[in-house]
């Protein structure tokens, strides 16, 4: 078997001109407007990121900063145009992720970054946590994704599981949430179970429906391919020859989370995903998934990924918004140890 194509071989750079820039050449010009952007808005983006002068002159486009950030901005621009040499496009949040991938992680071997292909679109790692999770969710049998909202730890395992089923590794996918939510029970929504169940497990079908076209999605859904039901649906099953996705795993309970664990069968996959910073149960409940990670995080052949602020790939006021939080968090922490010091 043939070695993948380098696709930063695809960018030339160009013998240096003896001042503190970096030449960087390209072979398409057809690619370049995609590349830069409208009005060089990408370029402009990379500026404001990363600090540093870009111009492009032609098929060209010369850095200026020190070195190491121009080495950074190639690896940018290199990422982006691989995408592109492969018939992807590309838009300001896969510049954003190229940006923080050059910044987070080595260059892969081959030069491509690991990649998720769907019948809609093909999803790359935006953060250099997203390839690692990416690279287990390929690998590893169980897999744990923890951390912040917006850090796509659903929407890459529904990717993967889509992907698994068109080929044929899986024969099905089962997509689960526990019945809890913030301020809301299901007993008090209009309509039958399912008119109940639905709404809440809308973020579910949302990416599936991102994954395939919609007549693909309603007819596996009627066919059984693909399932989405409450985590309460599972007990008594024994799930072979499927990918399992636990959304919002912070909300099951020990007795929950062990019955899941519990389920798999042959050629059976699990992916768990939860922030244990947003826990719904009621006060005082114990989580199944806090409870799974400090059970289970010696066990071989069990992944755990861990995700922060830095890998939210929402609109930038949310990791703003995160970091405010986590800062909160840490000066009410602070105030109160000195006020327990004092009483013991």
């Amino acid at each position: 078997m043939s070695k993948p194509r380098d696709e930063r071989a695809l960018v030339r750079r160009a013998p240096e001109t003896g001042g503190p820039s970096r030449i960087v050449e390209f072979d398409d010009n057809n690619l370049l407007t995609a590349l830069f952007g409208d009005h060089d808005r990408f370029l402009a983006r990379i500026e404001q990121r990363l600090g540093v002068a870009l111009a492009s002159r032609g098929n060209r486009v010369v850095i200026t900063g020190d070195a190491a950030t121009q080495a950074t901005v190639e690896r940018v621009l290199a990422d982006l145009y691989g995408r592109l040499k492969r018939g992807q496009a590309v838009a300001q949040g896969d510049v954003d992720g190229a940006i923080r991938l050059a910044q987070g992680s080595p260059p892969p071997e081959n030069g491509v970054h690991p990649a998720v292909r769907t019948r809609r679109r093909d999803i790359t790692a935006r953060s250099p946590n997203q390839a690692i999770y990416m690279r287990e969710l390929e690998r590893a049998h169980l897999v744990f994704g923890l951390g912040p909202a917006g850090t796509g730890k659903t929407y890459l395992a529904v990717a993967m599981g889509v992907a698994k089923l068109l080929s044929g590794e899986c024969d099905r996918i089962i997509l689960s949430r526990p019945a809890v939510e913030a301020g809301e029970r299901l007993g008090f929504l209009p309509g039958d179970l399912r008119d109940k169940i639905d709404p809440y497990l809308r973020p579910l079908y949302d990416a599936l429906y991102d994954m395939l076209p919609a007549d693909q999605v309603v007819k596996r859904l009627e066919t059984g391919e693909i399932e989405v039901a409450p985590l309460a649906f599972m007990r008594g099953r024994t799930l072979a020859n499927a990918f399992v996705i636990l959304d919002e795993a912070q909300n099951t309970t020990p007795m929950q989370m062990k019955m899941l664990l519990t389920r798999l069968g042959e050629n059976a996959r699990l992916v768990v995903t939860g922030d244990l910073t947003q826990i719904d149960l009621p006060h005082g409940a114990p989580s199944g998934l806090k409870e799974a990670v400090a059970i289970l995080s010696g066990v071989d052949g069990i992944s755990f990924v861990y995700f922060s602020d830095v890998d939210v790939v929402r609109h930038p006021l949310v990791t703003l918004i995160l970091q405010a939080y986590d800062a909160s968090d840490r000066a009410k922490a602070g105030a109160a140890a000195p006020e327990r010091h004092g009483k013991g």
